[in-house]
């Protein structure tokens, strides 16, 4: 039988994962803004930014899926759900206090309609890590945790 805190590990672990793709994710945003926008153009910008944010994201939880040790797809998605919780906290948190953008101007990112593409940017945080742990072709444990 697992410990407690052996069984909370690999979120302990997939928490500081996070922080560095948010990170990354910062940096990403800087050059979108600094050098992407001015040629495209802001909402392009954001679009085109998605794709290469999606294979940063992709790239960073290849890099440490073995690290979390999760023994089962479940834990892998146990931590992307984190993630993608995190993720909308952080996004929300500093459009609307840190940036200070309306709660329209959010909504956009969000807006499948209208072309926003941040929705699917949280169902890929969710699979992220499975995915991930899927592509190094790590084993599971054979009981469901």
């Amino acid at each position: 039988m697992k410990s407690s805190t052996h069984k909370s590990q690999f979120l302990r672990r997939g928490f500081a994962v996070w922080c560095v793709i948010i990170v990354a994710e910062s940096l990403h945003g800087t050059v979108r803004e600094l050098w992407l926008k001015p040629l495209v153009g802001d909402f392009r910008a954001r679009q085109i930014a998605f794709f290469s944010g999606m294979l940063l994201i992709l790239s960073i939880t290849v890099l440490f899926v073995r690290w979390f040790q999760a023994g089962s797809p479940r834990q892998f998605l146990k931590i992307g759900l984190l993630w993608l919780v995190l993720t909308l906290a952080f996004e929300l948190c500093l459009g609307r206090f840190v940036l200070d953008y309306s709660w329209a101007r959010i909504w956009e990112d969000y807006n499948l309609m209208n072309g926003g593409l941040m929705g699917f940017g949280l169902l890929w945080m969710l699979i992220a890590p499975l995915f991930a742990a899927r592509l190094r072709r790590l084993p599971f444990d054979s009981g469901v945790q």
